[in-house]
């Protein structure tokens, strides 16, 4: 399935653009943490962008112990995020990691 294309609309007042910013707001982390990870100057250009390609999320529900989920909202605010932004993060690179590993033992 295609990516959905996030556009950005004409705001009739500050209001309705904040209210804009913040229902998208994870699409844009995301594009500023792989800039930052990369190693990329990051500009407004960019967050735009990376606004208008926001991926399809599919909503879930885990069951966690609960040290784990203190821990995790805890570095989560270390970081400056959201915890479940957190998690989710935590949860990529794993799978990022895995799959590597995986490639790398099949001949």
């Amino acid at each position: 399935m295609a990516n959905k294309r996030l556009v950005i609309p004409q705001f009739e007042n500050e209001s309705e653009e904040a209210g804009w910013w913040e229902a998208n707001r994870s699409a844009v982390e995301e594009d500023l943490r792989t800039a930052m990870r990369a190693g990329k100057t990051v500009s407004l250009q960019d967050v735009m962008a990376g606004a208008r390609s926001k991926k399809d999320l599919v909503p879930v529900t885990i069951r966690l112990a609960s040290e784990d989920l203190a821990t995790a909202r805890e570095l989560a605010d270390d970081t400056g995020i959201g915890y479940q932004t957190y998690i989710k993060i935590l949860l990529h690179q794993a799978l990022q990691q895995a799959a590597s590993s995986r490639a790398q033992v099949r001949p």
